[in-house]
């Protein structure tokens, strides 16, 4: 289940980004779109859906996930950066009106996702992480105090 979530977004990101790439384009057939959706929002996302589980285990491979002792902190920063992005990329496309607001010249459509990113890291962490050490699922207790 959280690879499926993981992919789901990561090619929702990656939709947004060309998505939000091209449509400031002068080009008039990529700005059509289906109930302010954009067409060409959904053909990204359906082709970005094959491929995010490669792209997903091309950051592993490149940032050595399976090599590391404590796959934790990495993990953490992945699926927050997932978050993040995804956020980011929901206003870039669907909510434009949110972007000129600021708060001293720093953009609320990138303090307030980072804040989202966080909270929901920790959530997702806690329903779907598991630490495991070779093989096994590690048990961790909290000390008792007498």
């Amino acid at each position: 289940m959280s690879k499926v979530i993981q992919n789901s977004l990561i090619a929702f990101i990656m939709a947004t980004s060309v998505t939000a790439l091209f449509y400031q384009s002068n080009i008039n057939f990529v700005k059509v779109e289906i109930f302010h959706i954009p067409i060409l929002f959904i053909v990204i996302l359906l082709l970005s859906l094959f491929i995010a589980e490669d792209v997903r285990d091309s950051f592993k491979k490149v940032l050595w996930f399976e090599k590391r002792e404590d796959k934790r902190p990495i993990w953490q920063v992945g699926i927050g950066m997932i978050f993040y992005f995804t956020q980011i990329g929901f206003v870039e496309v669907f909510a434009r009106g949110l972007m000129p607001y600021d708060l001293g010249g720093m953009p609320m459509y990138v303090i307030i996702p980072f804040l989202n990113a966080f909270l929901l890291t920790v959530i997702f962490e806690e329903i779907f992480y598991k630490e495991e050490k070779n093989g096994v699922p590690v048990v961790k207790f909290k000390n008792k105090i007498k």
